[in-house]
């Protein structure tokens, strides 16, 4: 049994989950019967200096330690390069120092189970700059499960509208990016989250991992990957060069 404050009885597993997909970064502790504890800082800065950091001061307020823990989860993409990076190479690095069990868990599907009760097919709108979004469409079932419905996918925001044809929650920064497309496109025909809501947190991360970790469902720390869909902008510049026969 974990050894925390008196006041509470966490019911393992006990997970530390990390969510660095985007300009919020986030850092939680949660088990099977609730959220021990949350912390998220909304910065433009890096959060390489605030994650390790966060994560301790979280783990001492909670009075938990790394012998406590049964694994650690982790937001795995898509979203901000640099953020995903930073926020695997930790949760990696912890993961293998402690010999815990390491699990990755889709931003979108996290950031959408965030309104699994709504009662409308759910769109998150992710901004993934140069003039696309990070999107994924989920339905909720009604008993706090999300069926998926697309692959997590990167377009520009009016082919995600024209794929709209029945009352759908929009969720995700994009929304408010590319708010005037969407009242142009549908107007009354979708529902937009709001916007204090509408962030990845990394709590959620923590709940749905726990599926994962029931299901021994781990990532391979050597081996495990950010999911950026898209190919980052060095990528991009060095097949540039490749195909102008350039140097690399």
């Amino acid at each position: 049994m974990a050894h925390t404050r008196k006041d509470i009885i966490p019911i393992p597993p006990l997970l530390l989950a990390i969510e660095n997909s985007g300009m919020c970064g986030s850092v939680a502790l949660v088990c099977s019967s609730f959220c021990i504890g949350e912390y998220s800082l909304q910065s433009r800065k890096t959060h390489s200096r605030r994650l390790l950091p966060a994560v301790q001061h979280l783990m001492e307020e909670a009075e938990v330690g790394w012998k406590d823990l049964d694994g650690i989860a982790v937001s795995i993409g898509p979203g901000s390069f640099t953020g995903l990076r930073i926020g695997l190479s930790a949760a990696k690095g912890l993961a293998a120092a402690a010999s815990l069990p390491l699990i990755g868990i889709s931003s979108l599907q996290s950031l959408a189970w965030q309104f699994c009760y709504s009662p409308f097919q759910i769109c998150t709108m992710v901004d993934a700059r140069k003039k696309e979004v990070y999107c994924a469409f989920f339905r909720p079932e009604g008993n706090g499960s999300l069926q998926r419905l697309t692959a997590d996918m990167v377009l520009p925001p009016h082919l995600v509208l024209e794929e709209i044809s029945e009352p759908t929650l929009l969720v995700g920064d994009g929304v408010a990016v590319y708010r005037e497309l969407i009242d142009e496109k549908l107007g009354s025909q979708v529902h937009l989250a709001s916007p204090n809501l509408s962030f990845p947190r990394a709590a959620t991360v923590g709940f749905l991992a726990l599926t994962s970790w029931s299901q021994n469902d781990f990532l391979d720390i050597g081996k495990a990957t950010p999911v950026y869909i898209r190919p980052s902008e060095a990528e991009e510049k060095r097949a540039e060069l490749a195909r102008k026969g350039g140097r690399i």
